[in-house]
């Protein structure tokens, strides 16, 4: 039976890819890339397309709109699955590709949820990517946890009390896809006195990736979507 697998393709370097997830993507039928607008590229597979043979896969973008409000957005994530289980029906294996890890705030979990109400027949394999929390992480030199230590990883949703209360009671807080929301952080970070303890990460490990400790030149900037802010308590 034709199986689709969900697959990590790791925050932007393609050397960072399991040695599964290359397998995979080489020898799928139907390759699955999620974009945020018709006109704009996918990222996922710009990471993977040096592994893909167009002359023989089938690739299939998809859109699905990056907005903070999920609702109303089920007509794409219902097409998006109708497509790829009739690529199943045919005998076809599919990878849905997505940056990071499927299961980690990722596009994927959208039609995953489908796939399991709607299709419970179709089988499901998920392959875990190098999440660009831990890429961050590396390339920064800034450790996300040691011993005992606390790890509170935040979309960028957060209230102020919220963020405040969180920065307070964890040692180590991730701020994703911080940039509409940076100025406002930062604000809070200067409040707490720790404005000096974090780094900001862009587009880590792609050729346009930039690792800033100086947030407050960071403020008023037009920032980068595929970013975010570590913060850690205590340096080592």
């Amino acid at each position: 039976m034709a199986v689709v697998y969900a697959v990590g393709v790791g925050p932007g370097d393609p050397e960072l890819l399991t040695r599964k997830a290359e397998r995979i993507l080489r020898s799928v039928d139907v390759i699955c890339a999620p974009t945020g607008a018709a006109e704009a590229g996918s990222y996922a597979l710009s990471i993977v397309e040096q592994f893909l043979d167009r002359e023989r896969q089938e690739v299939l973008v998809q859109v699905f709109p990056m907005v903070k409000d999920q609702q109303g957005l089920d007509p794409f994530w219902e097409e998006a699955a109708d497509q790829v289980a009739q690529r199943i029906a045919a005998g076809k294996d599919v990878a849905f590709i997505t940056i990071g890890d499927p299961f980690l705030y990722s596009t994927y979990l959208y039609i995953h949820r489908i796939f399991l109400a709607k299709y419970p027949e179709i089988k499901i394999e998920v392959v875990p990517g190098i999440s660009s929390i831990l890429a961050a992480s590396a390339v920064s030199g800034l450790p996300l946890g040691l011993a005992a230590e606390r790890i509170a990883i935040l979309p960028a949703t957060y209230e102020h009390d919220e963020l405040k209360k969180t920065l307070q009671e964890f040692d180590t807080v991730v701020l994703m896809k911080v940039s509409r929301v940076f100025d406002t952080v930062y604000a809070v970070l200067k409040e707490l006195g720790r404005e000096r303890g974090g780094v900001f990460v862009r587009r880590v490990g792609s050729p346009e990736e930039e690792v800033h400790h100086d947030l407050e030149a960071l403020v008023g900037q037009k920032l980068d979507y595929l970013s975010m802010l570590i913060v850690r308590k205590n340096p080592l």
